[in-house]
């Protein structure tokens, strides 16, 4: 059995179960840092068949688009929306449960 690296395990969850990668992406958001979030969308672009193909569906620069999904990245709300889309998700905001209501 070859080993793969943990990108490579990633990759493959994601592909197999969207709903696995939705359910990492909601706890990145909930208590992850910013540079996790966007490692997990450069994985999650890899099981859509890697960045040149998410920068071609997505009309985004593919230079560019690695900058975005680098751990130093900062996407524009635009360009995460036009991501997330064209990976099957959406940006979704809910009341935070942590608050306690007084």
């Amino acid at each position: 059995m070859k080993d793969r690296s943990h990108d490579e395990a990633m990759l493959e969850l994601f592909r197999d179960d969207p709903q696995l990668a939705a359910n990492y992406l909601t706890a990145l958001l909930e208590d992850g840092e910013p540079a996790d979030l966007l490692i997990a969308l450069r994985q999650l672009a890899g099981a859509h068949g890697g960045i040149r193909a998410l920068a071609k569906e997505t009309q985004l620069n593919a230079n560019q688009l690695y900058r975005t999904l680098s751990a130093q990245g900062n996407p524009e709300l635009r360009s995460l929306f036009v991501i997330l889309k064209a990976m099957g998700m959406r940006l979704a905001i809910q009341p935070d449960q942590k608050q306690v209501v007084v």
